[in-house]
């Protein structure tokens, strides 16, 4: 199968991009799309995590529940979304039609990718080295890196988002970029024409 849009990444940044695009299904735009997200966390920061100011979520939620609780929400709410669990990405690579994603078990081809994982080294996805620069915003002393962008977008067909995009570890900042994401693919589906998705509650 050719999906048309492979995110790599199952934290925060990684599973909003997901639920934006899931949340189009009903678009004549979207509707027919195949889109996959491979929930590869590299040891997500989310486990260790403890929030008390995220809008939205209860004071004292642990992002390792986020982790479980985001996965069956979205298998409940979108389960026209593919989520390919247990497998590690070792290469992205140019194919004819997009790209083509290795994993340690299988291959896939996708015509759009979205990398949405952590800025921890080692960072050792082959295809993607060349992209690899110091983290902009992160503390020098953590070391940390980002994937060369320009407003999320690597490359045609290449996208970024969270952490590794440069931005700050902060779960709204990663849930943002990832929605960014997600409405620029939206915007690219619908004929360039700008795009968002909002859920309304229906008049009686």
């Amino acid at each position: 199968m050719l999906y048309d849009v492979l995110i790599v990444g199952g934290g925060v940044a990684g599973m909003q991009c997901a639920f934006l695009l899931g949340s189009a299904k009903d678009k004549p735009y979207a509707k027919d799309k195949n889109i996959g997200i491979i929930m590869h966390q590299r040891a997500s920061h989310l486990q260790n995590a403890l929030f008390n100011n995220v809008l939205g979520l209860p004071e004292g939620k642990l992002g390792k529940d986020i982790l479980v609780e985001g996965r069956e929400q979205l298998t409940t709410t979108y389960p026209h979304i593919s989520q390919i669990s247990n497998e590690k990405v070792e290469a992205v690579l140019d194919a004819e039609e997009g790209y083509k994603i290795v994993t340690n078990k299988n291959e896939y081809r996708t015509k759009m990718v979205v990398i949405a994982l952590n800025y921890a080294k080692p960072f050792d996805i082959i295809g993607l080295e060349q992209y690899v620069e110091r983290h902009s915003r992160a503390n020098p002393m953590k070391d940390r890196i980002q994937l060369r962008n320009f407003n999320h977008l690597i490359k045609d067909g290449l996208y970024v988002c969270g952490t590794i995009a440069g931005w700050r570890s902060q779960f709204a900042i990663a849930a943002g970029s990832g929605a960014s994401v997600a409405t620029d693919i939206l915007t690219l589906w619908n004929d360039n024409i700008s795009t968002k998705v909002h859920d309304k509650i229906k008049a009686e």
